[in-house]
């Protein structure tokens, strides 16, 4: 079952489940804030859990809210097209050099607003796709996806052939997806519970 209790003017979604510890989570790129609780946990107690976090709260909403993936939820038409002009702008002389260095040729160049991935490549077609939200992120990033994708002609999955390529055309490409994954400040697919705080009753849950 789910509630929501007001605390100190934060809404927090609770949820009473069958488990050993309270869970506190803020996720992206809503801000919403979630409770998960044992069965047998007052809701007094809880309300003291929370409200001794509330800082911690408002610092994590302030931080999605910058976010570049907070922004993409909420942008106008015109902020998506403009993202979509950086990024035509700035592809095409990425693959032109990336693809001399791979020797491959893509056909077909793309540009769409996903949530859920960077980018794709369709080896059989020659087909590759951008995320135009790119342009929200570092120039390095941007170009770590081109060479992600075009590095797929040649192997079209993430086995050890297309790793061994990807670290001799970029050998700092692990820095780069990792910057990407912080400047995301979230997992793409289905939001981030930017951190969790775990308290763990004494009592055993028998519900």
């Amino acid at each position: 079952t789910e509630q929501v209790l007001y605390i100190e003017g934060i809404p927090v979604k609770l949820a009473r489940k069958r488990m050993k510890s309270v869970r506190l989570r803020v996720k992206s790129p809503s801000g919403d804030v979630c409770l998960s609780a044992p069965y047998h946990v007052p809701e007094a107690e809880l309300r003291t859990f929370v409200a001794a976090r509330v800082g911690w709260i408002r610092q994590q909403q302030a931080r999605i809210a910058a976010s570049p993936s907070a922004r993409a939820e909420t942008a106008s038409k015109e902020e998506i097209e403009a993202w979509r002009a950086v990024v035509k702008a700035c592809v095409p002389p990425l693959v032109e050099q990336w693809a001399a260095i791979l020797d491959v040729r893509p056909k077909t160049i793309a540009y769409r607003n996903m949530k859920s991935r960077w980018g794709s490549c369709q080896p059989e077609t020659g087909r590759i796709c951008f995320n135009i939200r790119l342009a929200l992120y570092p120039p390095e990033c941007l170009e770590y996806v081109v060479v992600h994708e075009l590095c797929h002609l040649l192997e079209p999955n993430h086995g050890p052939g297309f790793h061994a390529l990807m670290d001799r055309v970029m050998p700092d490409w692990p820095a780069r997806k990792k910057k990407l994954n912080e400047t995301l400040n979230a997992a793409i697919k289905g939001g981030l519970n930017i951190s969790c705080l775990l308290y763990t009753s004494d009592a055993a849950d028998d519900g």
